[in-house]
């Protein structure tokens, strides 16, 4: 099987280099070059490649740009960024794009022909310095959105019906049950039943804590 490499790069003597070595191996076939963002973009939709050799800063349309206008149109091309840059958040941001491979630019040709045998397989490529980096921000992102999760989930549990919030804002002016219920029109138990779910909802234990926890967070108006 012959891989089809479409490169993309703004500076015409690396394209060429680049050619030389791939045209060295058997099994690839370079189908054409392009020199900007908006040219490998065409490029790819004219001839069709397996693999996009892809360089970040390009003109009209910089490796990150490229990579998501191809994957939201639905290519399938697999893209290999080649870049100077070794900085972890921007590879996360390219593999979430849809990048299937990152080396860097003095990568030796053995491991080149490497990643792009193992990108146009169907697999991920990333340059070995910087596999390490890249799982501990992938980690460092998953925690990040583990704990927003558990402060939404948290502070939807906190979330007071308004009835619920009547009730707390008249017992943090000192009314009794029976005062609140007489207030909104409601029932002792109905009142008490409130102050259940208030309870719950805030984590606190009390009436007290449930007046201290309601004007430290400004939940009523006192």
């Amino acid at each position: 099987m012959t891989i089809r490499v479409v490169i993309a790069d703004d500076h015409a003597l690396l394209r060429q280099g680049i050619r030389n070595v791939l045209e060295l191996e058997p099994e690839l076939t370079v189908l054409g070059e392009a020199a900007d963002g908006e040219e490998a973009v065409r490029k790819v939709e004219e001839l069709n490649p397996d693999v996009l050799l892809l360089d970040v800063n390009m003109p009209k349309g910089n490796g990150l740009e490229v990579t998501r206008r191809l994957k939201e149109a639905g290519s399938p091309v697999k893209i290999v960024v080649l870049t100077i840059h070794d900085d972890q958040n921007y590879v996360v941001e390219l593999v979430k794009a849809g990048a299937a491979g990152y080396l860097l630019k003095d990568v030796e040709p053995s491991m080149l022909i490497q990643a792009l045998k193992v990108v146009a397989a169907g697999e991920t490529f990333i340059y070995p310095t910087l596999a390490g980096k890249l799982l501990g921000e992938i980690n460092r992102q998953e925690e990040r959105l583990l704990e927003t999760t558990r402060i939404y989930e948290r502070r939807k549990e906190e979330r007071l019906t308004y009835r619920e919030l009547d009730v707390l804002e008249l017992i943090c002016q000192g009314m009794s049950n029976q005062e609140v219920a007489q207030k909104l029109f409601l029932s002792e138990k109905t009142v008490k039943n409130h102050l259940t779910n208030i309870f719950r909802k805030l984590h606190v234990s009390d009436r007290t804590q449930a007046v201290l926890y309601a004007i430290k967070n400004k939940m009523v108006k006192i």
